[in-house]
C-alpha cells in the first residue's frame, strides 16, 4: 500500500515523504497487478520527441579489474552496440512508448549504418540524420570494471563534424512538427542552438542534458525549460559553495527553467522545482539546512526508488539569493551486487524516463521514482541499451499506473 508521512522542521516547513510499502502477505497480489494488462497506454497526444546530439557506436569491454599501465589483460565479456547520450535517451523514450526523432550525423561507413539500423529497430526516427560521404562515424571504447562497477569511456568524434548548414530549414520545420518536447545533450551545439531557437518560437519546451561545461552550453541553457545535470556540473558552472546552493543559483541565473535535477548515481538525485507567486508569506529557510532535513527523513531500509520533499517555501542560498520552490530528494534502487552489471548509460536512461514523464504529465512525486526505476533496470545488463526496459516491463507497472500518482498540496506554514 502507499503510505504518506508528514513532519516539520523548526521553521514550520512541511516535509513530504512517499514510499511504497508491500507486506509479505500481499506480494502475490501485487505481482498480479503488475502484469502488462494493467499498464496505461503511453501518451498518444504529445508523444513526439525531437532530440539532437550524440549517436555513436560503443565498443564495450568488461574486465575483471581496470588495467595498470603496460598491462595486458583479457575481457570477461565484449559487446558492440549503439551509444551516445542522445541516442541512448531517445532509445529509452522509444521503448517507453514515445515517438522520438533524432538529428545527428554519421558517415557512410559500416559503423554509421549500424548506428542507424539499431536506432530504427528501436523505433527512433532517423529521417533527419545527416550521412556524410567519406569521413568516419563517432565511436567510443568503454572499459567496464567488474570489480568497482565503474566504466571508463574513450571517445573518438565523428568527421566531418555537423554544422548548422547540414540541416535545411525545411528539414528543421518538419522535424519540429508536432513535437511535444525538444531534448538537447549539449553536443553539436551550433546545430542545437538553431533547433532551440526555432523551438522557442514555436513554444515547444526544451530539456537540456548538462553533463559537463561545454562550448555553447550557456546559450542552450538560456533557452531551456528543464535541465538535468551530472553530479559535478552545478558547482562547476555556478562556483557555488554547495550543491543545494548551486541549484538555487541555476534557477536564479536561468529564469525560464521550471526545474533542475542533479543525478547522483547510487545516491539518487536532487530536484529543485521553481514555484512562482507561492509561499510569499512563508519564512525563508537555508537550502543546505533543508536538504539535511530531507536526508534525515529517508528510510534507508526501503530498497525501491522513493522520494521525500519539502512543501513550497522560500529557499535561501547564502551569498546567492532566494527563490520560491520545492526541494525533492529522490533515492535510487538498492541493486544487489550480484545484479549490478554496468552503469553505462544509466544517466541517459534516467533522462529518457523524465522526458516520458513530462509528456505523460506526471507530477514530480511520480516522475522521480519512475525515472530511477528505469535507470536501475538499465544497470542490470552490459551496455547503455541492453537493459533499457519497455513500456510493458512489469517492473514499471506500479510506477505507471494512474493510481500510483501522488498529488501533494500541502504548503509551508
Amino acid at each position: 500500500m502507499l503510505s504518506l508521512f508528514l513532519s516539520t522542521i523548526p521553521n514550520g516547513t512541511t516535509l513530504v515523504k512517499c514510499q511504497s510499502l508491500i507486506s509479505a502477505n500481499s506480494t502475490r497480489n501485487f505481482r498480479v497487478k503488475m502484469s502488462s494488462q494493467t499498464l496505461p497506454p503511453p501518451p498518444e497526444k504529445g508523444g513526439i520527441l525531437l532530440g539532437c546530439g550524440a549517436a555513436v557506436v560503443d565498443y564495450l569491454a568488461a574486465v575483471a579489474a581496470y588495467p595498470k599501465p603496460d598491462d595486458k589483460i583479457r575481457t570477461t565479456s565484449l559487446q558492440v552496440q549503439g551509444g551516445g547520450n542522445a541516442g541512448n535517451a531517445l532509445t529509452c523514450a522509444a521503448r517507453l512508448g514515445l515517438k522520438p526523432r533524432l538529428i545527428s550525423k554519421v558517415a557512410d561507413d559500416t559503423q554509421g549504418k549500424g548506428i542507424l539500423d539499431e536506432l530504427e529497430a528501436d523505433g527512433v526516427d532517423t529521417t533527419f540524420f545527416v550521412v556524410s560521404k567519406g569521413g568516419n562515424s563517432p565511436f567510443t571504447y568503454v572499459i567496464v570494471d567488474n570489480q568497482t562497477k565503474t566504466r571508463t569511456c574513450i571517445h573518438t568524434p565523428g568527421y566531418p563534424p555537423m554544422v548548422p548548414d547540414d540541416l535545411s530549414r525545411a528539414s528543421l520545420l518538419s522535424a519540429l512538427d508536432g513535437a511535444r518536447i525538444v531534448y538537447l545533450d549539449g553536443r553539436l551545439h551550433e546545430t542545437a542552438l538553431v533547433i532551440a531557437q526555432e523551438a522557442v518560437r514555436k513554444g515547444i519546451p526544451i530539456l537540456i542534458d548538462a553533463e559537463r561545461v561545454r562550448e555553447g552550453l550557456d546559450d542552450l541553457l538560456e533557452l531551456a525549460d528543464y535541465a538535468i545535470c551530472s553530479a559535478k556540473f552545478p558547482q562547476a558552472w555556478t562556483e557555488a559553495p554547495s550543491l543545494p546552493s548551486a541549484l538555487v543559483s541555476i534557477l536564479l541565473r536561468l529564469p525560464n527553467i521550471n526545474f533542475v535535477i542533479v543525478t547522483l548515481g547510487e545516491d539518487g538525485c536532487i530536484m529543485l522545482e521553481r514555484r512562482v507567486n507561492e509561499g510569499s508569506g512563508t519564512e525563508e529557510i537555508d537550502v543546505d539546512i533543508l536538504l539535511e532535513s530531507l536526508k534525515q527523513q529517508m528510510d534507508e531500509s526501503i530498497t525501491i526508488p522513493t522520494y521525500v520533499s519539502s512543501s513550497v517555501t522560500r529557499l535561501r542560498a547564502k551569498g546567492i539569493g532566494t527563490l520560491c520552490g520545492r526541494l525533492f530528494l529522490g533515492t535510487a534502487e538498492k541493486i544487489p551486487a550480484s545484479e549490478l552489471i554496468d552503469t553505462t548509460g544509466a544517466g541517459d536512461a534516467f533522462i529518457g524516463a523524465v522526458i516520458y514523464a513530462i509528456c505523460a504529465d506526471m507530477p514530480p512525486e511520480q516522475m522521480l521514482p519512475f525515472a530511477a526505476q528505469v535507470a536501475a533496470a538499465n544497470c542490470r545488463a552490459l551496455g547503455a541499451r541492453t537493459g533499457l526496459p519497455y513500456h510493458t516491463d512489469p517492473r514499471l507497472a506500479s510506477f505507471l499506473q494512474q493510481s500510483s500518482q501522488v498529488m501533494i498540496t500541502s504548503s509551508a506554514k
